[in-house]
């Protein structure tokens, strides 16, 4: 007999399912110790259904394969750990991500999971942080864990935690790190428990199954809107592996097959020499267009895997993004973020008036490492962000992440427990692109170091800039710089560096990249740009060459004087170009 669901007790479901995800956040971070998941949310959390698809949550796709893994020994009190990208299918794509998966039995009843993966500040390897710049090899970048059980129908399997602690220069964090995990995922199924108590397990099973239906219908209509039948392609770089070689290029082709959308890798390049591949799986590249196309188009949608047959994707073996083993993984940020820059890149020629410009290209990572005055040894692991891209609904960010739940670190928590003070930070002027609706700057952190130590920093954008879109200027680089004690005189050092030896007194300045302009920067209101030039944002320079904007004195627009400029300007630049790349590698130059 089939159950009948009615509207409002599925809305309940609904939304009761997606206040337990958020839960889930919150148990975690509550829990934890590291600075990464305490302090900038970096953790991953979601609710699935039986056959292991996600009702909720940010990444889905893996359970089934983990599953399949253990032949169905899957036991009430059994909680599963890895960290393996290679041995778990891509579920995760690098070994500082550990995961956590948890089967939800409701009267013995398998009813669904809860899993949650969060970034490990270490797992060994060569470097403090576990993220080598220059890595050959995944056997360089620390301990690889497979699928297996940390808790085995409830009992902690203590060798597992030993040989994984054991393998880390940070035990203590990611103990606290690892059982704050479990401690969500064990607060999911409490929940999901008593939805079935509530509604009864047959109604809850069926309103799952409603959701997914649901999402899966309303991809389907914005697919076939927004989705073009004659292919198109889009072509962005990373800038180097951190090795020397690069740029990278990486190019997607979206295309529409009846109902089906297709999205096509082929011409990427091959897997790197350096770190940088990411090794995704096809189901979570499924997602990543997922959730772009909802924020994008429907924001209304609930994100789940409902549309997963909707989606067929093409990731040619033994590239960048389906490297072969032993490929290196641990800096593959720097491809995720052009994943999504490229994607915008394409449906941009398709749709521009629904589309974005580029963002600041990477999650940038500064990791200062040593032993302080008493022997103590300490690691500060910090992800800083950019210049969040202009958009149809207004201006990117400053300084965001393009992770919207992510926070950045509190300076106050940063010199409270490491031996560093940060003496600025601030958006840097000019660096988020000119557009109607600017793009977002930039920032500058300055480290002034108390100990001796060593940093390491990874960061991209350097060389390729974050692109304009619909008439938008691209943004500003990123750069790093060293200022040794007792000197003013910056040195320039790589966005991809490991082992910086530090000295008390030396200052490192990180300076990431701003992001892409949206819409023709002579069609910005003028008071907003002279509004931006008061708030040090923009310069007097690039309110007038690039804004048309004339100001007063006291940095206020001159509105007659500006007309007057920007009506010359348009008759003599004519319509502005659809993107803005601003240094392109050879083979784009060549291109066009």
């Amino acid at each position: 007999m089939s159950i009948k669901v009615d509207p409002i007790t599925l809305d309940i479901i609904e939304n009761a399912l997606k206040n337990a995800r958020f839960e889930m956040d919150g148990v975690v971070v509550r829990i934890s110790l590291s600075p990464v998941i305490r302090e900038q949310h970096d953790e991953f959390p979601m609710i699935c259904n039986e056959r292991g698809q996600m009702i909720v949550g940010q990444f889905g796709s893996y359970i089934p394969s983990v599953v399949e893994k253990f032949g169905g020994d899957v036991n009430e009190g059994d909680i599963f750990v890895w960290n393996d990208p290679y041995a778990s299918k891509g579920s995760i794509s690098h070994n500082n991500d550990w995961c956590v998966m948890m089967p939800i039995f409701h009267e013995t009843v398998l009813v669904g999971f809860s899993s949650i993966f969060g970034h490990m500040v270490d797992v060994g390897g060569t470097v403090p942080g576990s993220m080598p710049a220059n890595a050959r090899t995944i056997w360089e970048e620390g301990l690889r864990v497979p699928p297996v059980k940390i808790y085995d129908k409830g009992v902690l399997n203590t060798g597992v935690l030993d040989i994984m602690l054991n393998n880390s220069r940070t035990p203590d964090m990611n103990r606290a790190d690892l059982m704050a995990l479990i401690a969500g995922c064990r607060t999911a199924s409490t929940r999901v428990r008593e939805l079935c108590d509530r509604f009864g397990r047959p109604t809850y099973m069926t309103a799952c199954d409603m959701l997914l239906a649901r999402t899966r219908e309303a991809m389907r209509v914005v697919i076939n809107k927004y989705i073009p039948e004659e292919p198109v392609s889009f072509t962005d770089y990373v800038d180097d592996d951190g090795l020397g070689n690069g740029p990278f290029k990486m190019t997607l082709t979206i295309s529409r097959r009846g109902d089906i959308a297709v999205f096509d890798w082929t011409g990427t390049d091959d897997q790197a020499e350096g770190p940088i591949n990411f090794h995704i799986h096809e189901g979570l590249c499924k997602l990543f267009f997922g959730v772009y196309m909802i924020m994008s188009f429907d924001p209304s949608v609930l994100f789940n895997e409902g549309f997963y047959d909707l989606f067929e994707i093409v990731l040619p073996e033994g590239s960048l993004l389906n490297p072969r083993f032993p490929a290196a993984l641990s800096n593959r940020l720097n491809t995720h973020t052009r994943f999504f820059d490229c994607q915008a890149g394409a449906l941009g020629k398709f749709v521009p008036q629904l589309s974005m410009a580029a963002g600041y290209g990477t999650s940038p990572h500064f990791i200062f490492s040593g032993h302080d005055k008493n022997g103590k040894y300490f690691q500060l692991m910090e992800l800083l962000f950019g210049g969040v891209p202009g958009r149809p609904k207004g201006d990117g960010f400053d300084g965001h992440a393009w992770w919207p739940l992510f926070s950045a670190t509190p300076i106050e928590y940063i010199e409270n427990y490491y031996p560093v003070l940060v003496e600025r930070y601030q958006p840097i002027q000019d660096s988020g692109g000119p557009g109607l609706h600017r793009g977002g700057a930039g920032i500058e952190k300055v480290y002034r170091m108390l100990e001796p130590g060593s940093v390491s920093i990874h960061d991209d954008r350097e060389v390729v800039p974050p692109w304009g879109i619909n008439g938008g200027l691209h943004g500003g680089t990123s750069s790093k710089w060293v200022i040794k004690a007792g000197s003013d005189e910056p040195i320039r050092i790589p966005s991809k560096i490991d082992n910086l030896k530090v000295q008390p007194g030396d200052r490192i300045v990180f300076k990431t990249a701003g992001s892409g302009g949206w819409g023709d920067p002579l069609e910005r209101d003028a008071a907003i740009v002279a509004r931006d030039v008061r708030y040090g944002l923009v310069s007097r320079d690039q309110a007038e060459r690039d804004y048309g904007v004339v100001l007063t004195a006291e940095n206020h627009a001159d509105i007659a004087a500006t007309e007057t400029k920007r009506k010359a300007a348009r008759e003599e630049r004519g319509a502005p170009p659809p993107f803005d790349f601003g240094y392109t590698p050879p083979e784009r130059q060549a291109a066009e």
